[in-house]
């Protein structure tokens, strides 16, 4: 289940790369890119609104969705960015490690917010529609009293709706270190712990406050998605062998992922009353916020099949050898994916604003539209592409060249 390297490294290798935790830091498998490139498109999809697409998403047809992905593969990625840290150069340089990235993070959800609410303000000042964009938000409450929710954002204590899943990732990243030293007093120590805190998410014994008027919690509790995230850790680490190929065990995945089907599949909860009913009594096992068990089963489960899919370290997903038209376009598609997939922070960053301009971009041309519709959804991915070789070119640093003199 070794998947990948350095979320913060650049180059890729293009033939299937066996992977271990030790060799890691200088090797990177295709699929961790892959995946949290497919994550990133999906996110940018479940977020537009007025599109039409978001019916069609993994998330309405099973429990989990590409959030799952987001923080699974985030949790690998980790791994690496920042174990060989911790294994050469000790736990306190590790953790200092980990504390810059969790500042970065912090920065970016700032800055997101505040961009995020700076256009949908300008967005309902152009009128150039009857909807009301800061409403769509729900931002009202920051506008009306600015100075203590300006407080509570920069201290996490306000984290509106849609604006959530950065500060889960940073709180997330903040137990890294901890849980680091628990596998290192033994190993059961850092499962009991990462347990223990997914149980107290469970039984609202741990949660994150989001709003100083309410006693409404983080939307993505990270006490509860911390589960995920070290579950992918654990893999990319070597703390958990990866599992078997078996076929037996591919065909329970395969049950279990559409057995749930009927049961999240929003047409079939409308039309039937009594999963509505299971619905209601089991929410606690499929809740988003505190990432019921069910959705821990049904993404381990879908995990299982997309990873026998893509075959042996990937090798399903590369392009066929050859010149062939085929082979042509799959390399760049999948060129293009892989760079989203590496830059996946910016990206997520970026699909998150975005998605509020192509929301206004719908409006003004007629979300009713299939030719806007998608005209709409490929500008959106046109722009995530571009942006993950923007950020690719500025993390090589070219002006540090040496320009070659003759």
């Amino acid at each position: 289940m070794t998947l990948a390297e350095s979320a913060d490294m650049t180059t890729s290798t293009s033939q299937p790369t066996s992977i271990t935790a030790q060799s890691v830091a200088r090797v990177r498998d295709p699929r961790l890119d892959f995946f949290r490139g497919i994550a990133m498109f999906i996110i940018l999809v479940a977020h537009t609104p007025q599109s039409w697409f978001p019916l069609w998403i993994p998330a309405r047809f099973g429990f989990s969705d590409a959030t799952e992905i987001f923080v699974f593969c985030s949790g690998m990625a980790s791994a690496i960015a920042f174990g060989s840290v911790f294994r050469n150069r000790g736990w306190w340089m590790g953790t200092a490690r980990v504390a810059f990235r969790c500042w970065q993070v912090y920065w970016a959800h700032i800055g997101l917010f505040l961009a995020v609410a700076g256009a949908v303000v300008l967005m309902n000042a152009a009128e150039l529609t009857d909807r009301d964009y800061v409403a769509q938000l729900n931002l009202y409450h920051f506008f009306k009293d600015t100075m203590p929710n300006l407080v509570g954002l920069l201290t996490l204590t306000y984290v509106p709706n849609y604006f959530d899943i950065l500060p889960m990732y940073l709180v997330v990243l903040a137990m890294m270190p901890v849980v680091i030293a628990c596998y290192r007093a033994h190993p059961l120590l850092a499962l009991a712990l990462v347990g223990l805190v997914w149980f107290g998410a469970q039984i609202d014994l741990l949660a994150m406050p989001a709003e100083p008027w309410s006693d409404r919690e983080w939307f993505f509790n990270p006490f509860g998605w911390q589960l995920v995230f070290f579950t992918g850790f654990a893999f990319m680490a070597g703390w958990l062998p990866a599992p078997p190929r078996d076929r037996r065990l591919f065909a329970l995945a395969v049950v279990i992922v559409l057995a749930i089907v009927p049961l999240a599949y929003y047409r079939i909860i409308g039309d039937v009353p009594e999963i509505r009913a299971w619905r209601e009594a089991n929410r606690v096992l499929i809740a988003k916020t505190d990432f019921g068990i069910l959705r821990y089963i049904h993404f381990l489960a879908l995990a299982y099949v997309c990873w026998m899919a893509v075959g042996e370290a990937g090798r399903r997903i590369l392009p066929p050898e050859g010149d062939g038209a085929l082979a042509q376009v799959w390399r760049t598609v999948l060129a293009w994916i892989m760079k989203v997939g590496q830059q996946s922070l910016a990206v997520f960053i970026t699909s998150m604003f975005i998605a509020r301009i192509l929301g206004l971009a719908l409006d003004v041309l007629g979300s009713k539209s299939a030719f806007n519709q998608v005209l709409v959804l490929v500008t959106g991915f046109a722009v995530l592409i571009v942006v993950a070789y923007g950020v690719g070119w500025f993390k090589l640093q070219p002006w540090r060249r040496k320009t070659e003199t003759t």
